[in-house]
């Protein structure tokens, strides 16, 4: 996701949200980073691949002449499976990884999964991370590059109940109780814009439980996650984007090594060119993924893959994500938030971002 350090203790409470197990949303952060067992060259028979951009495909090999093999490439995700990656598990069935001479194996993450370190170090080729992550890897001078990012809208959100008849994050800080992780760099935000004093501040525990039994009792979540287990339990949510108070930092951030980029930018190009193919592909239609996905995380039910990938679609595909493409990343965007960890304490001295998008596609 982003900071996913906001989420863990929730997701790996998550299978006690319901009482029915099949109703829970997520699945526990605690699991370790293995394969799933399956490459891009794997893809189901009958995968159709998806249609793919003019002048992004290699050209055919002539007829009698071996095409050259795929390159194996890894991608390490910071969390388990879920619709948030939805769009990389489509270009590896669909066939766009294939289609760019890709062979690539998707880890999954969990709670404490290092994706910077494994990709500063070349354990694997391409990682999922988040903005603020980058830049702080960056200034304690980790290797790695951002290349695209698929949330435009960062999730992390405010959750509070409807009844309250709170028009935004300062209308919830008025009163009540907030559990929240004060650590964090948007909650370390939030504190400094309103200041915490009329709210009691408690320990986020990772559940929805407090949450449902307490109508004055708020809650940080991602919009794509507690809001659903919440109306689940017959609760009624009220979020507020954490975004719209302006600290956005892009979430799902691809990155890669700047050693791979300096000796193989074709491949990286290509990684990226395949992956916006498949979250085109996932948006417009994400069964196919999801029920994959499924497969491999079983503590999340079709209703919920399902409902968390319509209330992340939003959240990708912004007005500035179809003008100028998906995974779009600015400049500007990236100092503001570099300037705003400065601010906060999180890092000392902004990075060069011009030297940090050198390899921005």
């Amino acid at each position: 996701m982003h900071s996913s350090d906001s989420r863990r203790l929730f997701l790996q409470a998550l299978a006690s949200l319901v009482a029915v197990p099949v109703l829970a949303p997520a699945c526990s952060r605690s699991q370790s980073p293995e394969g799933d067992g399956r490459s891009s060259a794997a893809s189901p028979a009958g995968s159709a691949p998806a249609a793919s951009p003019a002048g992004t495909a290699p050209a055919a090999p002539a007829q009698g002449t071996p095409a050259a093999p795929a390159a194996k490439v890894k991608l390490a995700l910071n969390w388990v499976p879920e619709p948030e990656f939805g769009g990389f598990y489509e270009a590896r069935e669909s066939g766009a990884f294939a289609k760019e001479g890709l062979d690539v194996e998707i880890l999954g993450g969990g709670a404490g999964v290092p994706v910077v370190q494994m990709v500063a170090g070349g354990q694997v080729d391409f990682g999922i991370s988040g903005a603020d992550e980058v830049l702080t890897a960056r200034a304690r001078g980790a290797d790695v590059l951002p290349l695209l990012a698929v949330f435009q809208t960062s999730p992390q959100s405010i959750m509070t109940h409807e009844t309250r008849g709170a028009k935004g994050i300062a209308d919830v800080l008025k009163s009540g109780t907030l559990a929240i992780e004060p650590g964090l760099p948007y909650a370390a935000y939030l504190k400094k814009k309103y200041g915490f004093d009329k709210v009691k501040v408690v320990p986020y525990d990772g559940g929805v439980a407090r949450f449902v039994a307490d109508k004055d009792f708020s809650q940080q979540c991602f919009i794509t996650a507690e809001p659903i287990a919440a109306r689940r339990k017959g609760s009624d949510p009220a979020t507020f984007l954490v975004a719209s108070e302006g600290f956005n930092p892009y979430v799902v951030v691809v990155i890669t090594r700047a050693a791979l980029w300096k000796e193989n930018p074709e491949r990286v190009r290509a990684f990226a060119r395949a992956t916006r193919e498949g979250w085109r592909t996932y948006l417009h239609d994400p069964t196919r993924a999801n029920g994959i996905m499924a497969k491999l995380n079983t503590s999340m039910d079709a209703e919920t893959f399902i409902a968390a990938a319509e209330a992340q679609r939003p959240l990708i595909e912004t007005p500035e994500a179809k003008e100028k493409g998906l995974g779009v990343m600015t400049r500007e965007r990236w100092e503001t938030l570099a300037k705003q960890l400065v601010d906060l304490g999180v890092l000392q001295k902004a990075p060069t971002i011009d030297d940090l998008l050198v390899a921005a596609l």
